[in-house]
């Protein structure tokens, strides 16, 4: 696909997402920034996320719906809609999370002042209902590939990625797919930056891959010896910074 000049393609995969959907579009819709099409990947969802998403693209056609003949996991959605993607900017947006209004306006000047690979911002988590907010969730001023192997820091919901530096990319069909991928920028010397300024609601939802904390671990570790190979000692350090980051983010809600 060409490349158009500061047009942002989010990424959105979507299985089972009637409930929040809506919810998370308007959210786009909403950002005073206006250059942007969403691709929403619906991985065989059996409720009816697809209609959803076709009834409100009909009034609005930078929101594309994607389907999918036969469920195949986030990672796979993700690359569908990057495969389709004709922004410069990739955004990605999971399909139960919120974006504030001005997220990608001022995450866009910032990026363009950095000139890095990947932005991320600062959230805060929500509840299934939308009732309760959580605490300001931190970044690292900026990230390279060591830093990030023992950082839970980047959530994917607030990236932005320019394509013009990192080149064509995919996410490896891993646990952590994200992970996996933002490793693979900064492996050979990419950048990134943390925008310190509250832009996204992540939302907390019962037997989501975040939420099984111990699958996460060995998961994590997983990406280290097999992903990365990274031999034992230094997969020890990583994984003991790793920990020690992921109980200061979730001591609290």
């Amino acid at each position: 696909m060409s490349v158009k000049n500061d047009l942002v393609s989010i990424i959105t995969p979507a299985w089972r997402a009637e409930g929040f959907i809506t919810e998370t579009i308007t959210s786009v819709q909403k950002q005073t920034f206006e250059n942007w099409e969403m691709l929403i990947v619906d991985d065989c969802s059996p409720d009816n996320t697809r209609q959803v998403i076709k009834k409100i693209g009909k009034n609005d056609p930078r929101v594309r719906l994607i389907c999918h003949k036969k469920n195949a996991g986030p990672a796979a959605a993700r690359n569908t809609a990057l495969k389709e993607a004709q922004g410069k900017w990739i955004a990605f947006l999971d399909s139960d999370d919120l974006w504030l209004p001005d997220k990608l306006e001022q995450q866009l000047a910032f990026h363009k002042l950095k000139k890095v690979h990947i932005s991320y911002t600062q959230y805060r988590r929500i509840n299934l209902e939308n009732t309760k907010t959580g605490n300001l969730i931190g970044v690292a001023e900026s990230l390279n590939y060591k830093k990030l192997l023992g950082n839970t820091a980047i959530a994917t919901s607030t990236v932005l990625v320019d394509k013009t530096l990192t080149g064509p990319f995919i996410m490896k069909p891993i646990y952590y797919d994200d992970f996996g991928c933002w490793l693979d920028i900064l492996r050979y010397g990419g950048k990134a930056a943390g925008l310190r300024k509250d832009l996204m609601r992540y939302r907390v939802v019962k037997n989501s891959v975040s939420r099984n904390k111990w699958r996460s671990a060995m998961e994590v570790w997983k990406t280290y010896r097999e992903i990365e190979q990274l031999n034992i000692l230094p997969s020890m350090y990583y994984f003991t910074q790793y920990m020690l980051n992921a109980l200061k983010k979730y001591r609290k809600f």
